[in-house]
């Protein structure tokens, strides 16, 4: 499997959170913020800040992905997590468009690290879907089609509905009701390919509005699907079904319990939220430094800041 990306990191992003947890007693909690190593983006400068600096523990997960372990303390605790990171100007995918015909991996030759996710998961029940995702797309071409037709199903025949979500619903649910968040469209369409037998994971991240118009929406954290076809992960997000550029990736899983930004593990209450995501000219800003979305280059069609032009 190719582990080099093929094209520049050139343009720039600033992306992190504020948090704030209030408890009464110290609780453990699991925080997944880091934005992961991955040949598809450049971390240039990272900050981040755990209470009155709290003692931490950072270990990488089964997933890979970068979690930190500690203990929030009685209570106001504040986090901050502060990233810039470059990425490439092309939109999903079309960095392998031109390198030749993709086929499904045999699962008898598929990575014995990746069978796993071709299961069910706790979200992504595609056992239960099996009869469904064979009568809607098992006719189709076995690979990309096939995922290209589950994408845009899920999006023509799922409402997105701005704060449906929940914690405790499944891809065949979100199904059944017709509607649901991004978690919900990621979900969904996992499970589909899973029950396809195509190998599909969970992503979150962050997705500045690079070459696309801002929809006005409050800024978050953003969740997604990748199906490994071809010995190589295509990124697939019925949410929006066009390709997007600047993904900036945090992590992923078997489904949202593998991406989840933070685990608690007792009484919390979370009293402040705040995500930032959004493309800044190249070297103009610092970790740190006030979020300033007047200097912002993304939120239009037009993709500005390229590094090097003038």
């Amino acid at each position: 499997m190719n582990t080099q990306s093929l094209v520049p990191h050139d343009l720039t992003v600033r992306v992190g959170c504020s948090l704030a947890y209030e408890t009464s007693v110290e609780v453990p909690l699991l925080l997944n913020l880091k934005p992961r190593r991955d040949p598809h983006q450049s971390l240039q400068e990272e900050k981040l800040v755990l209470g009155q600096n709290l003692p931490a523990e950072e270990f990488e997960d089964s997933h890979g992905n970068i979690v930190y372990r500690f203990m929030l303390q009685p209570g106001l605790n504040e986090i901050c997590h502060d990233a810039i990171v470059s990425v490439p100007s092309v939109p999903d995918n079309q960095e392998f468009a031109q390198l030749g015909h993709y086929k499904p991996v045999s699962l008898v030759e598929l990575p014995p690290e990746l069978l796993r996710y071709t299961l069910p998961s706790r979200y992504c029940d595609s056992d239960k879907l099996l009869q469904f995702a064979w009568q809607k797309f098992g006719s189709l071409e076995p690979g990309l089609p096939q995922v290209d037709a589950i994408s845009n199903w899920l999006h023509t025949n799922i409402e997105y509905r701005f704060g449906s979500g929940r914690p405790d619903i499944s891809a065949f649910e979100v199904i059944e009701r017709g509607y649901g968040v991004c978690r919900d469209f990621a979900h969904t369409t996992i499970a589909l390919c899973r029950a396809l037998n195509l190998p599909a994971r969970y992503v979150t991240g962050h997705l500045p509005d690079i070459g696309y118009l801002d929809p006005g929406s409050p800024m978050d954290f953003h969740a997604y699907s990748e199906v490994y076809i071809g010995g190589r992960w295509f990124t697939y997000d019925a949410r929006y079904n066009v390709p997007r550029i600047g993904r900036v990736k945090v992590s992923c899983g078997l489904d949202a319990v593998d991406g989840a930004f933070s685990t608690i593990y007792g009484a919390a209450r979370l009293t402040n939220f705040q995500v930032w995501a959004y493309q800044v000219p190249p070297g103009s800003v610092q970790v740190g430094s006030p979020i300033d979305l007047s200097i912002r280059l993304d939120g239009t069609t037009e993709i500005r800041g390229l590094a090097g032009s003038t």
